[in-house]
This record gives structure tokens, sequence and C-alpha cells, in this order.
């Protein structure tokens, strides 16, 4: 039995962990859920699976759900609340699917507290990659992914070390507009970038994905996990999404690992590894695939991947600066105050004007990313 606590109970990331808990009661135990502010469906996840404590954003719906719960469960509020579930007595492992930079703080209390963390959230290892994997070491524990690409990586390394590898193969969907000609960008909407082809996610991913800033974002990710150069990172675009990401090692050997796209498979994995357990929910049928393709990423049309690269390279700060003006450029557009072009164009004018803090440390993160906020939004 393993004891997770989850942060993000309520978003895609959660309600698919919830439902991988569910489908194995003997293996995982829910002891801690937290949730932005949707009171009425953190109450139904809490009457479910029963944890020891929750935490909610709000102190006045702390206090409701206090009085509905009585005092079998804990609760807790705001930023306090995630640090206290982050680092919970009971807890084995710490899965944090929060959205933007509020999970940086409960993912290295976690693991100051000598916890396992898996991660969902991109912003942890993009904006305190170095940092984060620093602590890991330092206390002992395990960094597992959650998302399908790292997960994959994950997957076909099984323990071998950085210097067999040649090269790291993130593959890419390239979202709805794979095949959009870049002079029809300019009339693309905000409906219409919400339709991803392959995956059901939140807003703000869905719309990186589009851009293909999520792939930015994983590039980073995935030089901090893995402990390897950026050079070394690679992005092909698969439409099919069935093979979520690729090892090259040294020799010239390629492994895969492929799968109907489903977020519970990956999720699972992370909360059970080392060991794999049975499940009914993701069976692959190739014959109905029927083929696989692979093409090159289109990077005048999305600018986004060689940002990110560039982020990657130069490190300390920047990082922090692209995925803050990032986030800030997605809500203007999702608010229809720019354009789609101007995401891109936004971060990369962010990017340009930041001073780069090398080895920064948490404060100096912090403040970059709040630098980069304000100089977006003008």
């Amino acid at each position: 039995m393993k004891n997770v606590v989850l942060l993000g109970s309520t978003g895609s990331i959660g309600t698919s962990t919830l439902k991988v808990a569910k489908d194995l009661p003997e293996r995982i135990r829910l002891v801690g859920l937290a949730a932005g502010g949707n009171t009425e469906l953190l109450t139904q996840q809490t009457l479910q699976h029963r944890p020891e404590a929750i935490s909610i954003s709000q102190p006045d719906k702390a206090r409701a759900l206090q009085s509905i719960l009585g005092a079998t469960t804990r609760v807790y509020s705001g930023s306090e609340g995630l640090l206290k579930l982050a680092t919970l007595p009971s807890a084995d492992l710490v899965l944090i699917a929060i959205v933007g930079t509020a999970g940086l703080q409960p993912a290295l209390a976690a693991i100051r507290a000598g916890k396992d963390i898996a991660v969902a959230s991109k912003e942890i290892l993009v904006m305190a990659g170095e940092t984060v994997m620093s602590e890991a070491r330092k206390h002992g524990v395990r960094v597992l992914a959650v998302d399908s690409e790292h997960s994959a990586i994950f997957q076909c390394l099984d323990g071998k070390p950085s210097s067999s590898v040649r090269k790291l193969w993130l593959t890419a969907s390239a979202g709805p507009f794979r095949q959009t000609p870049k002079q029809d960008f300019a009339g693309i909407t905000v409906e219409r970038a919400l339709q991803h082809p392959c995956w059901v996610m939140g807003r703000k991913i869905t719309i990186d994905s589009a851009t293909l800033f999520n792939k930015g974002l994983e590039m980073i990710e995935a030089r901090w996990l893995f402990d390897i150069g950026m050079d070394r990172v690679q992005v092909v675009v698969h439409p099919q999404s069935v093979v979520h990401s690729m090892v090259e090692f040294v020799d010239g050997s390629i492994l895969a690992q492929l799968s109907t796209p489903d977020m519970c498979l990956p999720i699972q994995y992370a909360l059970t590894y080392p060991e794999r357990a049975r499940s009914e929910r993701v069976r692959t049928h190739f014959p109905q695939l029927g083929s696989l393709t692979f093409e090159e990423p289109d990077l005048d049309r999305f600018p986004s991947l060689e940002l990110a690269r560039r982020a990657g390279e130069l490190g300390g700060t920047m990082p922090a600066v692209l995925n803050a003006a990032n986030e800030v450029a997605v809500e203007a557009f999702c608010d229809r105050r720019i354009g789609f072009e101007q995401i891109s164009q936004t971060v990369a004018r962010v990017m340009q004007r930041h001073q780069l803090v090398e080895h920064p440390s948490l404060e100096r993160i912090f403040s970059a990313d709040a630098w980069a906020r304000a100089e977006a939004a003008h």
C-alpha cells in the first residue's frame, strides 16, 4: 500500500489519478487531496476516498467544508494548506498536478520531508529544475514523471545512465494546427485552439499544445529529469500520439514506449513504481491504428521550440522567464486581447529584455517570474 497526497485533485490529471486509485484500492491510498476552488467536486472526492486531510484555496470555503465533513478530515486552506499536505507524516509520495507556479514550494517541502514526488506540473522543473533535482539528490528521494512523454523516457531508460544516451526524442502531436498554413494563423480563434485532436486537457496546456510551447517546456523538464544536455533533447512530430517518446542510445538502438493515449497509464506507473499493476483501462490494437507517422517540426510556424531550447541552454532565470511570459500571453489570448501568433512574439520580446541570473536562488527565480509577468502584460 502506498499513501499518496494529490495536489490538484479536481483538474484533469487529478481526476484521472482518482480513477487509478479507485482501480487499485489494495495498492493506493489517498491520504491528502488539495483543490483550487471547486468545493463541490472536492467534497465528493473526500467522501469517496476519506483522506486524512484536504486543502482548498479560500479560507471561507475551508470553513464550510470542515462543517460538512466534521472531525473525520482535517481541512486546510491557501498556500499553507498545500505545505501541510505536502509534508503529511503518513504520505509516501506527493503527486503535484497544480497548474502554474503554486506547486514549486510544496514540491520542495515534500522533498525536504523525505517524500518521493511525482511531477505533473511542468512549471516546477522548468522554473527551478536545478534546485529541485539537487534537493532530491540531497534528501535521497525520487522525482517521478507523470507527463506521458517523460514517463515514456523513464520507462525506456530503465535506470541506464545518461552517458549511454545519444538523444531523447519527445514526440509531439503538433495540436490542431499541424497542417494550418502560417498565413492563416492570424485568424485562429480560442475555440479552435482548444480543440485538441488527441488529448482532453485543461485550457492552459491545450493552448500550449496548439503553440507547441508544451513541447518546449517538456524539453527543459527532460534536461533536468534525466540529467542530459539540451543538445541531446529533440522533438519529432507524431500526430497519432501512440509513441509517447523514445530514447536513442549511443550504439544506435532506439527504445520507444507505445500505447493508445490515456493519462491513466503514466499516472499509474508513477504511483506504483517500481512495480507494474494490472489494468484494463489501456488496450492498444495495432491493426486498428493502421500506421504511425513522423515529421520534422516546423520551426517557422512554431517558434516556441527554439525559444524553449534557447532558454534551456542559457539556464539560470531564463526558463522561469519563458514560462511566466507564456502563461501571461496564453491568458491574454484566451481573453481575446492578443492573437494566436502574439503568444510566441510576447515570449520572445520578454526573453530578449531579460537580464539573466545564473544559478539563481529561489528568491531570484520568483523575482524573475514576477518581472516577466509584468513585462509580458505591457
